[in-house]
C-alpha cells in the first residue's frame, strides 16, 4: 500500500442534531452527513468518484446520494472503521483508482430507527467461547483487562474516574455536548455500577448522528480551490490482533494499538512529543490510559496519574478528546468519524473549545473490544521534520 502521505481531507461535518433522533433511520443520517459535508469542500456529489462507508453496505449509500463510484470501500472493524477508510482513500488515490472520496457514518443506535435487534452470532469465536459465559455486552467485554491492569501498575478508582471528569470538563465548553454539567471524581464513583470496576459516568454514550468527510490528493488540496483549508494525512496504520477480547497476549496492553501507532509515526517521520492535540476512542474510560501507554505518550503504570493530575484537561500539557469524547459529547456505536471530525476542526482553528496552536493532531481509534485498531496524524502543513 502506498504511504497515506499525500492525502487531505477538504471537507468535513456532522449531522445537525446529535443525541436523540427519532425522525432519521441510519441511511437518512448517513446522507445528511455526506451532503453536509461535501458542500463544506464547496464540491457537489457530481465530484465524488469514491466512497466508504460502515454500517451499512456502501452500495446501499451510494445508490441513496445519487453517486457513480469508481472505488468501494466497506472495511468495518467496529468503532474504528473510518480511520482505515481514510488510510485506504488516500492510498486509492495516489494510485489513480479516483481522486475524491467520501467517507461517511450515520447510526441509530440510541433511537433504533429501523435497525433489528443486536444477535451474536453463536457460530462466531465470542458466541461459542465468551457469550455462554454471561460475557456478551461491551460492558461486560470491553473493561475485562482493567483489572489486571490496577492489580499490575496500581491504577485507583479515583484515577481512573478522573478521565471522565476531564472529558466533561472539556465538554462543559462544547455547546452540541450532549453532557456539559461539570463532574467531580467523587461524582463518578458514587455513580451507579455497570460492570465492575466500571462506574456509569465511566462508560460512553448511547446516541444517534452522523458525520462525513472528503478527501483528495495534497497536490490537489494545495490548489487552494477548496471553501476551507485542507487538513494533511502525515501518516497513518492499521492493525488487529485477536476477535475475543479475553484471548490478548496481555490484558494491560493492545497490541493493535502499539503496531498502528508506530506505523502511523513512522510514516509521519514524528514522535508523540510532536503532537499538539489527541483524540483517542473512549468507549470506557480505560481506553484513554491504554492509548496514552500503547501510543508512547507515557511510560506504562504512569497514564493513570497523568490524566489525574491535569495533563489532558484544558490548559494541560497534551490536550485529549476535547469534545468531550464519548464520555460527555456522543457515541453512535461507532464513534471514531466524530474523533477525525474534532481532530480536523482542531487543526482548522474551529473547535468550539479550541486549543491553541494545533499543527499536528493524532487520532486513536479502536475496532470492536481490543480487537483492531487504526491510526491516523493528522497536520495543518504536509510536511513536518520529526
Amino acid at each position: 500500500m502506498a504511504s497515506p502521505a499525500g492525502g487531505a481531507i477538504v471537507g468535513a461535518a456532522e449531522t445537525a442534531r446529535l443525541g436523540v433522533i427519532e425522525d432519521q433511520s441510519a441511511l437518512e443520517l448517513h446522507a445528511e452527513a455526506a451532503r453536509s459535508a461535501v458542500a463544506d469542500a464547496g464540491l457537489t456529489l457530481a465530484d465524488i468518484d469514491g466512497l466508504a462507508t460502515a454500517g451499512l453496505p456502501a452500495i446501499t449509500v451510494s445508490h441513496h446520494l445519487g453517486l457513480r463510484p469508481r472505488y468501494l470501500d466497506g472495511t468495518y472493524i467496529g468503532g474504528g472503521s473510518f480511520l482505515l477508510h481514510l488510510r485506504h482513500a488516500v492510498a486509492a488515490i495516489q494510485s489513480g483508482l479516483c481522486e475524491t472520496v467520501l467517507i461517511t457514518h450515520g447510526a441509530s443506535n440510541r433511537s433504533r430507527v429501523g435497525r433489528p435487534p443486536r444477535v451474536t452470532d453463536p457460530a462466531s469465536p465470542m458466541g461459542q467461547f465468551e457469550q455462554p459465559y454471561g460475557a456478551f455486552t461491551p460492558p461486560t467485554l470491553f473493561p475485562i483487562g482493567v483489572l489486571r491492569y490496577m492489580k499490575k501498575y496500581g491504577l485507583t478508582h479515583e484515577q481512573l474516574a478522573s478521565v471522565a471528569v476531564a472529558q466533561r470538563t472539556w465538554a462543559s465548553k462544547v455547546p452540541r455536548a450532549m453532557f456539559r454539567s461539570p463532574i467531580t471524581v467523587d461524582d463518578v464513583l458514587a455513580s451507579r455500577m455497570v460492570a465492575y470496576p466500571m462506574r456509569l459516568l465511566e462508560c460512553c454514550l448511547v446516541t444517534d448522528g452522523g458525520g462525513a468527510v472528503v478527501v483528495t490528493s495534497a497536490d490537489r488540496a494545495r490548489t487552494g480551490s477548496f471553501r476551507k483549508p485542507p487538513v494533511f494525512v502525515l501518516g497513518a496504520g492499521e492493525a488487529c490482533e485477536t476477535s475475543m477480547i479475553s484471548t490478548m497476549g496481555d490484558l494491560t496492553t493492545s497490541r493493535a494499538f502499539v503496531d498502528a501507532s508506530t506505523a502511523a509515526f513512522a510514516e509521519a517521520r514524528l514522535r508523540p512529543r510532536d503532537v499538539d492535540h489527541l483524540m483517542v476512542y473512549d468507549a470506557f474510560a480505560h481506553l484513554p490510559i491504554y492509548a496514552l501507554e500503547d501510543c508512547g505518550f507515557v511510560a506504562r503504570g504512569e497514564a493513570g496519574a497523568f490524566i489525574a493530575e491535569g495533563h489532558t484537561r484544558p490548559g494541560g500539557t497534551l490536550p485529549m478528546n476535547t469534545n468531550g469524547g464519548g464520555l460527555s459529547y456522543t457515541h453512535t456505536g461507532l464513534y471514531g468519524m466524530f474523533l477525525l471530525l474534532e481532530a480536523v476542526r482542531q487543526v482548522r482553528g474551529e473547535a468550539a473549545a479550541q486549543v491553541p496552536g494545533v499543527d499536528v493532531s493524532m487520532v486513536q481509534g479502536v475496532g470492536g473490544m481490543f480487537e483492531a485498531a487504526g491510526t491516523v496524524i493528522l497536520g495543518s502543513h504536509d510536511a513536518y521534520a520529526g
